[in-house]
């Protein structure tokens, strides 16, 4: 009688490092991936800047009067002037990517216009405001910016006659809101990126000395930290910046950064007080490694997954301080785009037809991009946790 087989044990999974069950986790969670998923757009958008601006002209910054306080999907005839070379400045690739590409038109809203001759004769756009209707002639050479023939320039003084559409209509100084919300994703997005690379290195640094050293060296970093934490966020900041006798964009982002490092620290000092006694440490002690080397290879390494969830948070946190700063007028200084100083701007035309949008659009804005950190931040802390099931 012939006897059975025994049955081939099961296949065993194969083995995987920690990193891909925290992969697996974060990628089955659909809000975190959403919040991701509009944080590397606005992300996109800050790096391309002014090249995916509707109007990447000098109005985005200056505007035009004429056009102030449009309603959204708003079109308007543009006349560009050009300007001569010595008024054009040499081009720079940086400054360009930062602060958009030199003036290279003088910008004029027209009603209507009509060729005679070697002029163009154009009507002024009229605003909410009652202006005179008086006609503006120009000649052909400054439109076309080239001399010639009344034949040959008439083609191209049309080619700089252009329809605008303002799709989110226009603020206080005729400036396209749609382009200036994409380009205060610059700003957001930069003073979160400082102020997290401050607030991580300050932090880890503070944090590991006094959880490892400890002694009379962790009362006195707890001291410090202790009193900062004491002090409110923007209060410390409003210090901060004055303590730098500066307004601007970089003084926000290191004040910034300079306030959110006692978040970081705590964490870090907890960590290393429950790791410094680790049986790995230990080892490293008995074979000599160095203090630094100690800290910096083998216990700051098994902080990420709290240091990364915790500066997600800092990211959110540092673009509402940013807000607010600039809403009050400490932050970014006009004309940057920042969305608090937006806020402001619309606030300040509460009850006319145009306030509740310039208020409404930059401060959904805002709420959004908050939002998708702190969806990143949770989705990270549940992937970070070995408990969380995969399915």
């Amino acid at each position: 009688m012939a006897v059975a087989a025994p049955a081939a044990p099961p296949a065993l999974p194969p083995a995987r490092p920690p990193g891909y069950y925290v992969r697996q986790r974060l990628l089955r969670n659909m809000p975190a991936m959403l919040g991701l998923g509009f944080i590397v757009l606005c992300t996109l958008v800050a790096v391309l800047g002014y090249w995916v601006m509707p109007d990447n002209s000098p109005s985005a910054n200056n505007g035009l009067v004429q056009l102030q306080k449009e309603a959204p999907g708003f079109r308007a005839t543009i006349l560009r002037l050009p300007r001569p070379d010595s008024i054009r400045g040499a081009d720079n690739p940086l400054l360009t990517w930062w602060q958009g590409r030199a003036p290279r038109f003088r910008e004029v809203p027209i009603a209507s216009y009509e060729i005679r001759g070697d002029s163009l004769i154009t009507r002024p756009y009229q605003n909410h405001s009652a202006l005179a209707d008086r006609r503006q002639a120009y000649a052909l050479s400054a439109v076309a910016g080239q001399p010639g023939s009344a034949a040959a320039l008439a083609p191209l003084a049309r080619q700089n006659i252009i329809e605008r559409t303002y799709w989110l209509g226009t603020d206080k100084a005729g400036r396209d809101e749609l382009s200036r919300l994409l380009l205060g994703t610059r700003v957001s997005l930069g003073i979160g990126l400082v102020a997290v690379l401050i607030s991580v290195l300050l932090g880890m640094l503070v944090g590991a000395v006094a959880g490892y050293v400890g002694g009379w060296v962790d009362s006195v970093l707890l001291g410090l930290m202790t009193v900062v934490w004491s002090i409110p966020g923007i209060m410390l900041v409003i210090a901060i910046s004055l303590a730098l006798d500066s307004k601007g964009v970089w003084t926000s982002f290191v004040a910034v950064g300079l306030t959110m490092w006692v978040d970081v620290a705590r964490v870090v000092r907890g960590q290393m007080l429950s790791l410094r006694s680790a049986t790995f440490v230990e080892a490293g002690r008995v074979l000599g490694l160095p203090q630094d080397r100690l800290i910096a290879r083998h216990l700051l390494p098994n902080m990420t997954g709290p240091l990364i969830v915790l500066a997600t948070s800092n990211f959110a946190a540092a673009i509402l301080l940013e807000a607010g700063l600039s809403f009050l007028g400490l932050g970014v200084q006009p004309p940057a785009p920042s969305w608090g100083l937006m806020v402001n701007e619309g606030f300040q035309l509460l009850g006319t037809a145009a306030g509740l949008w310039l208020t409404l659009l930059p401060g959904l804005a805002i709420s959004l991009l908050v939002l998708s950190f702190n969806l990143l931040g949770n989705g990270l802390r549940d992937a970070y946790d070995p408990k969380t099931p995969l399915a």
